[in-house]
């Protein structure tokens, strides 16, 4: 029911981990349309990035603030980092505290005036201030990581590498947020280079119970994960795409024009097998690179086909291989019929 410091960085994490899924799915795949030039009516959709701004930028940001204070000179409190808060962020629309001086939250009781609220991707959490600058310096004194670098157990000694003589760094340690606010970077760019594959998890209800549905949790959840604008933009869109080379490469067997080899572009090579096999207009789209394919159930046929076909040539190879080798016995034993009828003449 309390929220501090540590279930802000966790929402903040969560954050990033929505924006890169946004960037992924709705935005990355819209545009991939317009690249392809794929006729396409835009789908609007939330963009969190306004949120993660509020957290992470690094003059205005909430982080940034908090990092302030602990290195500001002087007393330093958590009710001035609220005050700070209110200064920077009153105007920030996903931001909301009874002493930011807006008209909106003066009066509502539902917001202690040492609390601040931000308006996230998934709904709205409170935060208590209270810890949070004590929790973000998060100091180790170095003269306690000297001492436990000198213990004799190699353990104790592994655990605090800081408290090397030769390695001692006079700076002020980083704050909590700001090593987790590197730490989430760092994973950002680790996703990005990959091709993830997303499972969304929903929760039935809250008492970890089994055969108990709770459908006001569930459509709040689907609303909230951004599952609606995602089910809209691969409704509207297509299911399947792949560039013609190995579209082509995949499916030629299918159309005696295209099989073994064919000798053209592979998009027209891929209109050839398409228009052969009788796939109506609607389910598919020629882009500038790629072939894109409407309904699933359209490449369920292609696979149907296509395992079909692979049944059909490995009987065709079966049956040209006994051929091959019953020919090749028969004309061996003619071969020794005609050496033994010559010698038995021979000896006869």
């Amino acid at each position: 029911q309390d929220n501090s410091f540590e279930q802000f960085i966790i929402n903040y994490c969560n954050e990033k981990l929505q924006q890169i899924f946004i960037e992924l799915t709705l935005k990355e795949e819209q545009e991939e349309y317009i690249r392809e030039g794929i006729e396409w009516t835009h789908i609007e959709y939330f963009n969190n990035a306004i949120i993660c701004d509020l957290i992470e930028n690094n003059q205005t940001g909430i982080l940034a603030m908090l990092d302030e204070e602990c290195l500001r000179p002087g007393t330093v409190t958590d009710d001035t980092f609220l005050e700070k808060l209110n200064q920077v962020c009153a105007t920030h629309q996903h931001f909301e505290s009874r002493m930011s001086k807006c008209s909106r939250f003066l009066n509502d009781t539902s917001l202690p005036h040492s609390c601040f609220r931000i308006q996230h991707y998934a709904g709205k959490v409170m935060y208590q201030v209270e810890g949070f600058v004590d929790k973000n310096n998060d100091l180790l004194y170095r003269d306690l990581s000297q001492a436990m670098w000198k213990a004799n157990h190699s353990l104790i000694k592994a655990l605090f590498p800081e408290g090397n003589p030769a390695k001692i760094n006079l700076k002020r340690p980083p704050t909590a947020g700001s090593q987790f606010k590197a730490s989430v970077a760092t994973l950002m760019k680790n996703l990005l280079t990959k091709n993830p594959n997303y499972i969304r998890c929903i929760k039935p209800n809250d008492k970890k119970a089994a055969h108990i549905f709770n459908e006001a949790l569930v459509c709040h959840q689907i609303r909230y994960l951004g599952l609606l604008e995602n089910v809209r933009v691969r409704r509207a869109g297509y299911a399947f795409r792949q560039p013609y080379e190995p579209c082509l490469e995949r499916y030629k067997m299918l159309c005696k024009q295209t099989w073994p080899h064919w000798r053209g572009p592979a998009r027209a090579g891929v209109e050839v097998l398409f228009n052969e096999l009788g796939i109506p207009e609607e389910e598919f789209s020629f882009g500038r690179s790629k072939i894109f394919i409407r309904n699933p159930r359209t490449l369920f046929k292609l696979e149907d086909l296509r395992k079909q076909r692979l049944e059909d040539l490995a009987t065709l190879i079966g049956k040209i291989y006994r051929g091959w080798k019953c020919r090749t016995r028969f004309l061996l034993m003619k071969k020794c019929q005609v050496v033994i009828a010559s010698w038995y003449r021979r000896y006869a």
